[in-house]
């Protein structure tokens, strides 16, 4: 069995003994009192709860549906946000890059650059990223089987870059849905990566709003806590005060106020299954 590669970030070990959320809203919104509020609620929750928490959102959602779809408020302003959160709250910070030129100023903000699943396999912003020196969060494509991250994660290691993360996130099945095959996270395992599991966008029915991505919240914490009994190291949820009014990413998002008892329940199944492997 392939020796898994633990990835660190101040006390935070992802491969550890303690489960890691990574948790917020979807974008950052005009109103930015959402996403202080979001944060300052789950830190609570998972301080409570003895969970390692990062704070994550997005201050450009560049692969939306439409171009009227809502993105976020941009790469200025989102950082000045970000940074906020970081130093308020003592949070360290996930967000997406999708291009070269971002990395840079996002890299003096958030502890942990993501390449989004549409993005996996970009050589040029793979490489750009490893080169930042960031812990990177590759989500594993739609359309890729999961040992096919091995390729993408390579790009980042011959770049000089060992903190690697791999994140599932659903596979394309068919025509507006998507599938979670809990293998994808032994066979992740097995290149050497730790995995988070992101339980919100693999609810996802990619376009069937038409003009917007539609979801099925309800299925959230049935995959979250299936991911976990697989063996998942950290667990992604995008979360919201009022999924149902976001200007984005609604349909999939929990709400703020359910994150409790599923982050407990999560936990508690990870517990379970860390004492019995360890035993």
């Amino acid at each position: 069995m392939t020796e898994l590669k633990k990835v660190y970030l101040n006390n935070i070990t992802f491969g550890g003994d303690k489960l890691v959320i990574i948790a917020g809203p979807c974008a950052i919104e005009e109103d930015e009192s959402v996403v202080f509020k979001t944060a300052e609620k789950l830190k609570e929750i998972t301080k409570e709860l003895g969970i390692s928490y990062i704070f994550k959102a997005s201050y450009d959602k560049a692969n939306r549906s439409s171009i009227d779809s809502y993105r976020g408020v941009g790469l200025k302003r989102g950082l000045e946000i970000l940074a906020k959160v970081k130093k308020d709250f003592n949070l360290p910070i996930l967000t997406d890059v999708h291009s070269i030129e971002e990395i840079q100023p996002v890299s003096e903000v958030a502890d942990i650059l993501q390449i989004p699943a549409f993005l996996c396999r970009q050589t040029d912003l793979l490489v750009a990223a490893a080169k930042s020196g960031k812990i990177i969060n590759i989500k594993k494509g739609q359309f890729l089987a999961p040992n096919q991250m091995n390729n993408s994660a390579n790009k980042v290691l011959q770049s000089g870059n060992d903190k690697i993360i791999i994140t599932e996130r659903g596979t394309t099945f068919g025509y507006g849905n998507l599938v979670s095959d809990m293998r994808s996270i032994p066979i992740i395992h097995e290149l050497g990566y730790p995995v988070i599991f992101d339980a919100t966008h693999s609810v996802q029915l990619p376009g069937s709003a038409g003009t917007s991505t539609a979801g099925e919240r309800q299925f959230v914490g049935t995959l979250a806590k299936a991911a976990v009994a697989a063996g998942c190291d950290s667990l992604f949820f995008e979360v919201h005060p009022d999924p149902d009014n976001a200007p984005c990413d609604g349909p999939n998002m929990i709400k703020l106020d359910d994150a409790y008892e599923l982050f407990k329940v999560c936990r508690d199944i990870f517990e379970v299954v860390k004492n019995y492997t360890n035993n």
